[in-house]
Order: structure tokens, then C-alpha cells, then sequence
């Protein structure tokens, strides 16, 4: 869900600009799934741009406060939102921890980075949500330490109904930033990309996981 329709349409021209989204609608990426794309979002690249970074701290940390209050800890998703989530805290001025996508086989075998005690509250940050997954993984282990999520804040998601449909079993809001819909229409207003993309665009989103070139 968009909380703040400015926030989404200049997060979305600031990804742009710095192209932690890239659009080639004519050579298509392959994702990690197997599923072929025109779009890649990398908001990695976010950390690379000061000015960037803190837009996009503050606009998260904003939305944690109006939607959450404090809560206890601010949690990143591994490893994509470990650099953001920690940029929240600080903002924040509150403790910081991250989840693994799994238990290390290693040390002290840990899938929860930080102290985290048993029903304090949290507040989630991730970087990207695509189908949800391994963003609610994150929040299993948390659940599963005695944590008490609030929530979920994130930059960007595609707006798959799968991932709608994961976070809704899961009983957990997920709030974002901007979302595909903002960034194919700031991609127009902007002539980032032509009529004929905008079609690609579109048809792919219908259903991602079918779509070829």
C-alpha cells in the first residue's frame, strides 16, 4: 500500500535518475527465477548516492513513525535492506538487527543478527518486494524468536497479486514507498521510455511469470 503519493511519485524519479531500475524492454533480464523481465531493480545502488540515501531514510522512517510509533527494533531483510534498515535506526535513533535468509552452518548458527528479546516490537524494513517470499521468511524467524511484528516498510514492490496474496496469509501490512505503477508512469511523463515500451511494460505485468519477448 502507498501512504503518501508525492513520496512515491519522487522515489520513483530518484530510482530512475540513478538507475537502480532499469528498464530494457527490448533485451529482456532473467531473474533468479527463471521469469524473464524488461524491468531489474537494484536498490543497492541507493547507498552509493548521499543525497539519495537520505531521501529514502527519511521517507522510510517517516512512514514507520506515522504508521508504527517506536517500536522496540528496526529490522533489515539480508542482505538488500541490511544497509537501509540500518540508516532507519539510526534516523530513528533505535536498535537495529538483521535476518538471514537462513541459519549460518557456522559460529553460532545464527539466521537473527543483533539482540532481539522475546515480545519486543518490530518494524521491518526490505529494499524489494516481488512475490513476498523471502521478505515473510524474514518475518517467520523473527516470530519464531518471540518478536511482535508491527509491520513491513519497503522501497519498491512489482504488485504482484502473489505477493498481495502471501502477506495477506501472513496477516501483515506491508507498506512501500513507491510501487510499479508510479514508476512506469514517471517513466512516461519523463520520456524515459517510449509508447511501445510502455505496451511491453504493461503486458508483462499481467503475468510475469509467462511472459517471453
Amino acid at each position: 500500500m502507498i501512504l503518501d503519493k508525492n513520496s512515491a511519485e519522487k522515489t520513483a524519479e530518484l530510482l530512475l535518475q540513478i538507475n537502480a531500475i532499469k528498464l530494457k524492454p527490448e533485451n529482456p533480464f532473467t531473474w533468479a527465477s527463471g521469469w524473464k523481465s524488461p524491468i531489474y531493480c537494484d536498490n543497492r545502488i541507493i547507498l552509493s548516492f548521499p543525497a539519495i540515501r537520505n531521501y529514502v531514510r527519511e521517507e522510510l522512517a517517516k512512514q514507520v513513525d506515522a504508521l508504527y510509533g517506536k517500536p522496540d527494533i528496526i529490522a533489515g531483510v539480508a542482505t538488500g535492506a541490511i544497509g537501509i534498515g540500518m540508516l532507519v535506526a539510526d534516523y530513528l535513533g533505535l536498535p537495529f538487527i538483521y535476518v538471514r535468509p537462513e541459519a549460518k552452518s557456522h559460529g553460532r548458527q545464527n539466521q537473527i543478527e543483533g539482540h532481539l528479546e522475546a515480545n519486543q516490537t518490530v518494524v521491518v524494513i526490505e529494499d524489494l518486494i516481488s512475490t513476498g517470499k523471502s521478505s515473510l521468511n524474514a518475518v517467520d524467524a523473527l516470530n519464531e524468536a518471540g518478536a511482535r511484528i508491527k509491520g513491513m516498510v519497503a522501497i519498491f514492490t512489482y504488485g504482484f497479486d502473489v505477493a498481495s496474496e502471501n502477506f495477506e496469509k501472513k496477516e501483515l501490512e506491508l507498506h512501500t514507498l513507491s510501487d510499479y505503477n508510479h514508476l512506469v508512469q514517471q517513466a512516461c511523463s519523463t520520456g524515459y521510455i517510449k509508447n511501445d515500451q510502455l505496451n511491453t511494460l504493461l503486458e508483462w505485468r499481467k503475468n510475469p511469470s509467462q511472459w517471453h519477448p
